[in-house]
């Protein structure tokens, strides 16, 4: 379909006036949903967006930058979730900005994907936030192709490097290195690890760096003892209660991909009579808000979170403020915390 099509010819097809396409496109309150409906279907039928994305660029700014969050109906039940939007509001709000924030329970569904699509192009927001999405994700590779300033959580896209692409990683391959190495200090060698979303890049990186590191210690990859999983509790939960029916011997320790997945595999280990450390130690990833809290207090691996939101945050509409001509890539370093969930092998009994 011809990307040329204009306002008067999206008028006609809609069956309104250009002005109505007007106010359609520039979010006014006094159009019909009725009729902002039929509008916005025309709109998105004929992609009549690389249009509008040249009004959004010459535009004024709404000093809003939107946060979307992706976690198919379970972010907002976790508190990590909660303070990493908590963190991203205040430091917007000392840049005087506003956060308009959507939680998205699934990147496939129309009604989400166009939402997600209307907060860019009508203006109401001068760049946008993506957490927890896919690696590569169409919708954020469409709006980034449009010129949007777009700031990314967790991606590795090698050869995407525009400048309006502002990307932050966690450093996987080390966090889990020095998991490892702390565990094999203890003694253990026989090591199983829950894995995370396999769809989202710490997924895949964090079983690299699970995999070379254990290469490194010459320790086998038992298949048996590298279990799927996600990134929240009940996957934790569930990999344990599906391993426990294997009634396949334990490994010494387990790694998991974070500390909420660590938190479920607790849980199904107590309800299976097994003791977290006495008979098979637990490890994390992230150092989340309950962990030092938890029983046992959970040994992992700590991300500033909060310096991340900053730097994330303060980056993008510096961005949008100043433009930028560069691809910029952060990635954020992490430390082991010894709490109690893990103990020696030669203490085990």
């Amino acid at each position: 379909m011809s990307k040329e099509i204009n306002s008067t010819e999206i008028a006609k097809l809609a069956g309104v006036s250009r002005s109505t396409v007007s106010r359609v496109i520039n979010n006014y309150a006094n159009v019909p949903e009725k009729t902002k409906q039929k509008v916005m279907k025309v709109i998105q039928q004929y992609n009549y967006y690389p249009n509008l994305s040249a009004q959004v660029l010459a535009g004024k700014r709404t000093r809003t930058i939107g946060l979307f969050m992706i976690d198919s109906g379970r972010v907002s039940g976790d508190s990590l979730s909660s303070l990493l939007l908590a963190r991203i509001i205040d430091s917007a709000s000392s840049h005087g900005y506003y956060v308009l924030t959507h939680i998205v329970r699934d990147m496939k569904e129309q009604e989400e994907t166009r939402a997600i699509k209307e907060s860019f192009y009508q203006r109401r927001i001068d760049g946008g936030v993506f957490i927890g999405a896919a690696n590569h994700e169409p919708l954020i590779e469409e709006l980034i192709a449009e010129g949007f300033m777009v700031a990314i959580v967790d991606q590795h896209l090698p050869g995407r490097s525009e400048p309006n692409r502002v990307v932050f990683n966690f450093d996987n391959e080390t966090g889990v290195g020095q998991a490892i190495d702390y565990l094999v200090s203890l003694g253990h060698k026989r090591i199983g690890m829950i894995n995370g979303d396999m769809n989202r890049y710490s997924g895949p990186s964090k079983w690299r760096g699970f995999q070379a590191a254990m290469s490194r210690h010459h320790l086998p990859l038992v298949s048996q003892w590298m279990l799927p999983g996600d990134f929240n509790e009940e996957s934790g939960y569930h990999a344990i209660k599906e391993f426990m029916k294997t009634k396949t011997e334990l490994p010494s320790a387990i790694f998991a991909a974070n500390d909420s997945v660590a938190f479920g595999a607790i849980r199904a280990l107590k309800e299976s009579g097994i003791r977290v450390p006495q008979d098979i130690s637990v490890m994390g990833f992230d150092d989340h808000i309950l962990s030092a809290h938890y029983s046992p207090a959970l040994t992992t691996i700590r991300v500033d979170f909060a310096d991340m939101m900053d730097k994330l945050t303060k980056t993008l509409i510096n961005s949008i403020e100043n433009g930028s001509e560069t691809f910029q890539t952060f990635a954020v370093s992490t430390e082991l915390v010894v709490r109690h969930s893990c103990q020696s092998v030669t203490a085990e009994s």
